[in-house]
C-alpha cells in the first residue's frame, strides 16, 4: 500500500498574499513620505497603491479561490 504526502502550501499563501498587499503598502508609504515635498507625485503614487490594490485583489483572489 503506497501512502502519498501531501505538500505544505502555507507558504504559498503567505506568498500570494505578500504579492497582493506588499508593493501596494510600499506605494502608498512612498507617497505619505513625499506628501509634502511633492503633492502631484504623492497623489499618483497614492493612486497607483489603489490602482495595484484593486488589480491584485481581482487577480490573486481569484487565483486564491479555486
Amino acid at each position: 500500500m503506497t501512502f502519498f504526502l501531501e505538500p505544505n502550501l502555507d507558504g504559498l499563501i503567505y506568498l500570494i498574499v505578500a504579492i497582493m498587499i506588499g508593493p501596494a503598502i510600499f506605494l502608498a508609504f512612498i507617497g505619505a513620505i513625499l506628501f509634502k515635498k511633492n503633492k502631484k507625485a504623492s497623489k499618483i503614487l497614492f493612486i497607483l497603491a489603489v490602482v495595484y490594490l484593486i488589480i491584485s485583489l481581482g487577480i490573486c483572489g481569484s487565483m486564491m479561490l479555486s
